[in-house]
């Protein structure tokens, strides 16, 4: 099943802006580049740092409404603009703080950026789900920190995991693909990681081999780049959550498929369905359109498995409990 057109999509997203750095809207008659062996060109830097403030699961109170209202939108964009306002505000006041931090990109239409249930959530967690979630921890979590096991994978500078690495996140949202004969390359700035896909025809791997980000394959359908991505090791979130969200937790049997399609020159429509049977009650879908931007410069994430932060809130938290006990 498509999702709304990315034509449509991308105008009802950029609220019809023009003028530099607008979204140009591709037409029906649009072909994709080519590139020096045949492949449809999707080479580029798409960055998603603009649809920072976009929720990822809808908000309960836009029910099934897939797009802001006229009002709701004008308090969408007085809104990032305040956020967006507090780089400048400690530049002026000397003090460094979270506006030094966050990046919270341009206003858009879309209430959520998943599409599918049609409330934009992600289905329920079936009973195992929710065992797994309930024993969940992570550097938001309210507990004594003893073993590095109580931080998640982020936490712990390794990875965001699929499908949240393919999300925006509020700092690090550079998108880089590249491509060459038989491979797909997706560079992500968050967690400076690298997905290499194969789309030469390759049989998959033995589902005994598990990763990180899994396994993928791909295969051109036309002017759209298919990845089919198997063979997780289930150590992940689905998403990354903050304090007091419950945790959504991944499995080995989790499936991605995601739709890669160039719509304009500067436009990518990208679809993303995730189905993990042992912890979801059903399938879910996100759509929304990549924007290119061939003057965003990545930098370095420095951030390492090995990391002291890990080993501060550790023995900060061991000694709190000293301090609590000798009381």
């Amino acid at each position: 099943m498509r999702f709304i057109g990315a034509a449509v999509l991308a105008v009802l997203v950029g609220c019809g802006k023009t003028g530099p750095g607008a979204s140009s809207a591709g037409s029906a008659g649009y072909t994709a580049p080519r590139t020096a062996w045949g492949d449809p060109d999707l080479t580029g830097m798409w960055p998603i740092d603009r649809l920072n403030g976009t929720p990822v699961q809808r908000p309960e109170s836009f029910g099934n409404r897939r797009f802001l209202t006229d009002e709701e939108f004008a308090e969408r964009v007085e809104r990032l603009r305040g956020l967006n306002a507090r780089y400048d505000a400690e530049i002026a006041s000397n003090k460094m703080g979270i506006g030094h931090w966050a990046e919270m990109g341009e206003p858009n239409r879309l209430t959520s950026l998943i599409s599918e249930p049609a409330n934009g959530r992600v289905p329920p967690l079936t009973a195992e789900g929710e065992r797994r979630s309930a024993t969940m921890t992570s550097s938001w979590s309210d507990i004594p920190f003893d073993s590095v096991d109580d931080f998640n994978a982020l936490d712990r500078c390794i990875t965001r995991g699929m499908p949240a690495s393919m999300f925006p996140f509020m700092y690090n949202s550079g998108i880089e693909i590249m491509q060459a004969p038989g491979y797909v390359v997706i560079r992500l700035e968050l967690v400076h990681e690298t997905r290499v896909i194969p789309v030469d025809g390759r049989p998959p791997l033995a589902p005994e081999i598990v990763q990180w980000l899994g396994e993928s394959r791909g295969r051109f359908e036309g002017d759209t780049l298919v990845i089919e991505t198997r063979n997780f090791n289930g150590e992940t979130p689905m998403l990354i959550v903050g304090p007091g969200a419950k945790p959504i937790p991944t499995s080995r049997e989790m499936r991605i498929v995601e739709r890669l399609t160039r719509t304009s020159d500067d436009t990518i429509d990208y679809e993303i369905e995730v189905d993990d049977p042992v912890v979801l009650t059903a399938p879910w879908k996100a759509a929304f359109p990549l924007r290119r931007d061939d003057d965003y410069r990545m930098f370095e994430y420095a951030c390492h498995e090995d990391n002291s932060a890990i080993r501060n809130f550790i023995e900060a938290s061991r000694f709190e409990r000293r301090q609590a006990a000798a009381q």
